[in-house]
């Protein structure tokens, strides 16, 4: 999934952090996070990780100090939106040294793994680059920087970026919101030939269950009532449990679901190979675990499946699909889906057109094939065109458009809990989340933020749920 995030002031990523004792004013840091939740995530330890050394949050980069782009590598317009980033933000930096105050520039997440040093060569204006299990270092890379050294750090193990995640998040639920993220699993094993996260984010790691269940109670003292546990492949967690053994993930999810104050689970990303009897089983008996579920499939071609290298069948996505339903038959399903792998013909793409037309997806997320520079499918024969590309993403778009509309259109007349999450655009309002991941749209009269309230479903918007409070 592509997204380009800049939190705002509600999800700030930085904590007011405390004065300098100088009495210099704070320094602020602003944060703008490219690609997944994950990112995202690592953006708020990046601040956890500051806030000690005096920073604040800065709401644009021109009020800034120190300038962090959070980047995803996935395609390549992902990538080069970063380069185009880095001129304004040059300029930005050249304004401000000509009115004496510096600003430091630094590149983080996959698109520093994955080019290094080039970028430095590329954007002179960079003084570092920190790949994504260096985080917890950046106090003192911003000490080498400001002894004139360009630094790039990339090298470090992702199992010391676990270990040294700060103690926090301390901040009230004003700050940081009543839903929260939190890392369980980090790297992967699948090498999808299509994907670049095995040599951006390396080999699957699992955190040990002390360490999760301890940051979920963090996370709960501070008001957070909706976890969602991420992972580039999160349902293949087998983390250290207190009993000496390999947890999985659904007996996570059974252990947090006894965290008080922890009203809500969710997870993503998930791989079909890595749904197993026990996360079923959670589906099933665990109501605070949300009835929605991202489980990507990519291509409906067993063909075009095995040259991705998913090392699944179409017939096995289905029959799984069939498991997980019966479990929770109000289970709203999501998807990822690439068109134009190389070789794809139109019998291909009309396979996987059948599929989402068998599965019924509630969401779903679809793109051109992009190819990434070191992985396998960007050697293969057979790309295809790009007008073939997207006229094919246009038409399936268009399917999923329609399966969304219909799935939001079905919860109007259903009474559904929402957690209220935020104010709402117009004066008024609350905006909430389904438990199917849909904004609802609640008078401010149905309760505060964090509260968990009655809803009806009165009409279904291209966006968002409108409802009206029960009685």
């Amino acid at each position: 999934m592509e997204q380009d995030v800049t939190l705002d002031s509600e999800n700030r990523q930085a904590a007011a952090a405390p004065r300098p004792a100088d009495g210099r004013a704070p320094r602020k840091v602003f944060v703008k996070t490219y690609g997944c939740q994950m990112n995202v995530y690592d953006s708020q330890r990046m601040a956890d990780a500051l806030a000690p050394q005096g920073y604040e949050s800065a709401a644009t980069p021109e009020e800034a100090d120190l300038v962090l782009l959070n980047t995803c590598h996935i395609r390549e317009k992902a990538a080069e939106k970063v380069y185009s980033e880095l001129g304004r933000i040059r300029q930005i930096k050249e304004a401000r040294a000509r009115a004496g105050r510096d600003t430091v520039i630094g590149i983080a997440g996959c698109v520093a793994q994955a080019e290094g040093s080039e970028i430095l060569r590329r954007a002179p204006a960079v003084d570092l680059v920190v790949g994504p299990q260096t985080y917890h270092r950046l106090p003192a890379i911003l000490s080498r920087v400001a002894a004139g050294e360009k630094v790039v750090e990339t090298e470090h193990a992702v199992e010391d970026k676990f270990e040294h995640l700060p103690a926090g998040p301390r901040r009230a639920v004003a700050a940081r919101g009543v839903t929260a993220f939190l890392t369980v699993q980090e790297g992967c094993d699948k090498f999808c030939t299509f994907c670049v996260v095995p040599y951006t984010r390396g080999a699957e790691v699992s955190r040990p269950v002390a360490q999760i269940v301890a940051e979920a109670e963090r996370l709960a003292a501070a008001g957070v009532r909706e976890v969602t546990l991420l992972g580039q492949n999160v349902n293949a967690w087998h983390g250290a449990g207190p009993d000496g053994r390999a947890w999985g993930l659904g007996e996570l999810l059974f252990r947090l679901a006894a965290v008080p104050g922890l009203d809500r689970l969710r997870y993503t990303t998930s791989h079909p190979r890595d749904m197993d009897d026990a996360l079923i089983a959670a589906h099933r008996d665990l109501d605070c675990l949300m009835p929605y579920l991202h489980l990507p499939v990519q291509a409906g071609s067993d063909r075009i499946l095995k040259a991705m290298n998913r090392r699944h069948t179409a017939a096995d996505y289905l029959r799984l699909i069939e498991r997980i339903r019966a479990a929770r038959p109000d289970i709203a399903l999501s998807g990822d889906f690439i068109v134009g792998f190389p070789g794809e013909t139109e019998a291909d793409f009309e396979a996987t057109m059948q599929l989402v037309r068998t599965i019924g997806y509630a969401q779903a997320f679809s793109f051109k094939y992009s190819p990434r520079p070191g992985t396998p499918g960007a050697e293969l024969d057979g790309h295809v065109a790009e007008p073939v590309k997207a006229e094919r993403l246009q038409r399936l778009q268009a399917l999923l458009g329609e399966q969304q509309r219909a799935f939001a259109e079905a919860t109007v007349g259903k009474r559904i809990d929402v957690l209220l999450e935020k104010p709402g655009r117009h004066e008024g309002q609350r905006v909430g989340r389904s438990p199917w991941l849909q904004p609802v749209i609640v008078d401010e009269k149905a309760g505060e933020i964090g509260d968990i309230v009655k809803v009806r479903i009165t009409e279904a918007g291209a966006n968002s749920l409108f409802s009206q409070p029960c009685a």
